[in-house]
């Protein structure tokens, strides 16, 4: 699990040599990037390339210091590179229709939307990186655990639920809300870690 902000790890970066924290920024953004262009239309080829493409064009210009933070937050440079590069992306389907004879119009998302798609990319992979915490990293009883995945992630009603996991409807509730209330603590502590203050 990452314990530093974003800005810490982006400090520690400086040194050339740190191949792990090199990782833990890869592992961090990978997967926000990833779902950031399946939001935009890329497919899941298109978009794991995307966020390659992202992350070796941040890390030649974070070693080249074009990053300032005085001119913006981190996430606005990366969603920057992102978006460049599903227009390249863009433009070479774009070039293939033309030589088809298809219609080469492309629309692209204005600035708030793509900020909103980063955002929501963001949370989601957050909240998926927070459960998997919750199922394998916690002493949470896995009856606690399946209760609560029945309930507030599948929707399944608590009577139902009660039954799968040999529980009281009552132990339900219980278990629903103490699974809720660990995994906000987690969500927070994987969203402080995105903190570029």
């Amino acid at each position: 699990m990452f314990t530093q902000t974003t800005t810490q790890l982006l400090d520690s970066l400086k040194s050339p040599s740190n191949d792990g924290l090199w990782r833990q920024f890869d592992d961090r953004y990978r997967p926000v990037l990833v779902a950031f262009a399946r939001s935009q239309g890329a497919g899941e080829e298109d978009a794991c390339e995307v966020a390659q493409l992202t992350l070796a064009q941040f890390a030649a210009d974070y070693r080249a210091g074009s990053y300032d933070r005085s001119r913006g937050r981190l996430s606005s440079w990366i969603i920057s590179i992102a978006r460049h590069r599903l227009i390249d992306m863009a433009r070479a389907r774009q070039r293939r229709r033309v030589q088809r004879g298809d219609s080469a119009l492309v629309e692209l998302p204005d600035d708030r939307t793509i900020t909103e798609a980063w955002e929501t990319a963001r949370r989601r992979v957050i909240f998926e990186r927070a459960l998997k915490t919750l199922r394998s990293d916690t002493r949470m009883d896995p009856r606690t655990i399946r209760a609560f995945e029945l309930c507030a992630v599948r929707n399944t009603p608590p009577e139902a639920a009660a039954a799968d996991c040999g529980m009281s409807v009552a132990e339900v509730y219980v278990a629903k809300n103490r699974a809720i209330k660990k995994l906000r603590d987690i969500v927070a502590q994987f969203t402080q870690e995105f903190d570029e203050d």
